[in-house]
């Protein structure tokens, strides 16, 4: 336990953002080095262990290493030394669980009977590492036959553990909507086509339509980013939204869709302004395979288990391997309120109870054990 806890307090105090992972990609190496291990690298941070057993069978695990542009507020002995970076996703965390996880690899290599694969994986936050890694041949070169990762989870009590069969988390899709219309002085708005009145209109209403969608399927779509305009006393010539979707399936993919491109066309025939809309690709749905899950679960104890009432909105580019090969995600849980660890992911004072993290290395261990049987 003393050393799981070093891995994580060292790996929190240099967090690193997408691909710029050096130090964290340094110290992985060099842990995995004193293990036992060699590695390999494909995208100059990530880092993989191949175990080769000549087995017929390969299982992998995947941590995170990423972490995300934020100031830390956590005010703990070890907190980033990295200003305006933190760990505030507990990818420190999933780092020191796959550590711990390759001494008992190393502690029982004679005895495998399956071939691991190890994947200390850059870039989950932003730039979906995940996808780039099996571009650049990963999965060509180690054949994988399933695949588990896991994520801390603060809104879980520390000590369980949650997941479900198929969709647990959203598809994301980025969002630009354009608007040009015609500039002209404050005073004659009757002269110009107002973009940013426009804009207004378009996020009002999609949001209203959506808001009905969700009567009938469980689809967002919210714009966080709205530029318009250049001087206080000139109508807008352009204005920009930015936003996302969170879908599950094609059918809710193309109904949101449709709300986009319907809203795009009213408004153009009403107010002779153009619209452009993006929707630009993003992350995938993730997707538990449904008998690799029951597989899973019946490797919790009952009392342990939690069964995830309905999948989340948020997004997991873990979703990348799972369309290759089957894999199963799952989350551990790390709320304690009486030692004070509620706070969210990505909050500045996200902080978690190291003694959870051995739930998630004991159900690691009980998966390979799974396979070994």
């Amino acid at each position: 336990m003393n050393r799981l806890k070093s891995y994580r307090r060292d790996l929190h105090q240099i967090p690193e953002v997408a691909f710029k992972e050096f130090k964290t990609h340094a110290y992985l190496v060099n842990a995995l080095r004193n293990i036992g291990f060699q590695t390999k690298t494909y995208l100059e941070t990530d880092v993989i262990v191949y175990i080769d057993k000549k087995a017929s069978k390969t299982i992998a695990f995947r941590s995170d290493i990423d972490g995300l542009p934020q100031e830390e507020k956590t005010n703990v002995p070890f907190q980033s030394t990295h200003d305006g970076n933190m760990h505030a996703c507990g990818h420190d965390a999933h780092m020191s669980m796959l550590l711990e996880f390759a001494h008992y690899l190393k502690d029982h290599l004679e005895t495998l009977t399956v071939n691991v694969l190890l994947i200390f994986q850059p870039a989950e936050e932003q730039i979906g590492g995940a996808k780039k890694l099996i571009d650049a041949g990963l999965f060509k070169d180690y054949p994988v036959d399933a695949i588990f990762g896991m994520h801390v989870y603060p809104y879980l009590d520390e000590g369980l553990i949650m997941s479900k069969s198929g969709y647990l988390m959203a598809q994301a899709n980025e969002l630009t909507i354009n608007i040009k219309g015609k500039s002209a002085h404050g005073a004659m708005p009757e002269l110009g086509i107002d973009a940013n009145h426009i804009a207004s209109l378009y996020l009002t209403t999609v949001y209203e339509r959506i808001k009905k969608l969700n009567q009938s399927m469980p689809v967002i779509c919210t714009f966080g980013k709205l530029m318009g305009g250049t001087v206080k006393n000139i109508i807008s010539e352009k204005a920009t939204l930015e936003g996302t979707m969170r879908t599950y399936t094609q059918d809710e993919y193309d109904a949101v869709s449709l709300v986009l491109h319907e809203t795009k066309q009213s408004l153009e025939r009403t107010y002779g302004c153009d619209i452009q809309v993006t929707i630009h690709d993003g992350y995938l749905p993730v997707y538990n395979d449904p008998i690799l899950y029951e597989t899973f679960k019946s490797l919790i104890h009952q009392d342990q288990y939690v069964e995830m009432p309905q999948p989340l909105l948020i997004a997991e580019d873990f979703s990348f391997y799972q369309r290759e090969v089957p894999g199963v995600f799952f989350f551990i849980g790390t709320r304690n309120e009486d030692k004070g660890y509620i706070h969210s992911l990505h909050s500045s004072y996200f902080n978690l109870d190291e003694d959870a993290l051995m739930t998630g290395v004991e159900s690691y261990i009980n998966i390979l054990n799974h396979y070994m049987t």
